[in-house]
């Protein structure tokens, strides 16, 4: 099929794409995702998906990019924040809705792929996409297609520890999946706003605490410093395992400019090569790169 669509199921949006043959975009949607409600949710992505089609008069792929993963074993959602979907049969239900194949993938992957395909990390071999978010996840792309593996979790970066701890970061934030000391609660944006507030007991956003950084607040400076220090840390555990030629960035936290200045120098000490470099990126399509990616797990 020429025509690819695809879909950002989020926690409080979910948002649809249509790509034409070359990626170019030609519709962009953007609904109110029903929290807490499977079968709203069913049928809110079905709606959208057909309101795409009648919009450009023919039959689309269509690649869902979503929270968690569909288990390999079970066929069931596994591992997704959005807490409702967890257990749930959503590829076979929405399947079932549409009456068509689709595929699915975790909107990390999802990311990566966009950015591997036609984005900030286009012909690069092996691509590490992290988004920085309310949450905390990642990607691996490989010759531009999605490396996801046996079990569906590929590239589940947030929810490896933070490694080489100091004596103060063990045993770590308690994460929603029931461990402690993630990436997550370490490096998401809700993560660097709960440490700030640990260490000040001011409570700020990360816009806000980047902010007053900016202007010269040495309390939000030296936050700014702690999560560059763990990324960096985080970062180059993966590096240590797959050495990706670049690292996308997505998410909030990828507008900070000062992170693709300080990490990847921070980054050296702890990857284990006689001359480490790091070609660390922002997104080339921001917001808009998970949802071109899912329309892309079609190519």
């Amino acid at each position: 099929m020429e025509l690819r669509i695809g879909i950002d199921l989020g926690g409080t949006k979910i948002e649809g794409v249509l790509l034409g043959p070359k990626g170019d975009e030609s519709l962009r949607r953007r609904i109110p995702a029903p929290a807490g409600d499977y079968r709203a949710t069913i049928g809110a992505l079905a709606g959208l998906v057909l309101d795409l089609e009648r919009s450009a008069g023919g039959t689309a792929s269509v690649g869902i990019g979503m929270p968690g993963s569909i288990s390999p074993a079970t066929g069931l959602v596994q591992n997704a924040n959005s807490v409702w979907l967890n257990g749930r049969p959503l590829q076979a239900d929405l399947e079932q809705a549409l009456r068509r194949p689709l595929r699915f993938a975790n909107d990390a992957n999802c990311f990566t792929v966009s950015e591997a395909t036609d984005g900030a990390a286009a012909g690069a071999r092996i691509v590490l996409g992290v988004i920085l978010g309310t949450g905390c996840g990642g990607g691996i792309a490989i010759d531009g297609r999605l490396v996801d593996g046996p079990q569906g979790i590929g590239g589940e970066w947030g929810h490896n520890p933070l490694p080489w701890l100091t004596a103060d970061e063990f045993p770590g934030p308690t994460c929603w999946c029931g461990r402690q000391g993630c990436m997550e609660t370490w490096v998401s944006g809700t993560a660097l706003a709960a440490d700030h507030l640990r260490v000040t007991q001011e409570d700020l956003s990360s816009e806000d605490i980047a902010a007053r950084a900016l202007a010269g607040d040495p309390s939000c400076r030296a936050t700014l410093e702690r999560h560059s220090d763990r990324l960096a840390r985080g970062l180059a555990h993966v590096v240590n395992l797959i050495d990706p030629e670049v690292i996308v960035l997505g998410g909030g936290l990828s507008k900070l400019g000062h992170l693709y200045r300080e990490v990847p120098e921070r980054m050296k000490r702890w990857i284990f090569a006689d001359a480490p470099r790091v070609d660390l990126r922002p997104p080339r399509w921001g917001d808009a790169s998970g949802v071109r990616g899912a329309a892309w797990l079609w190519s």
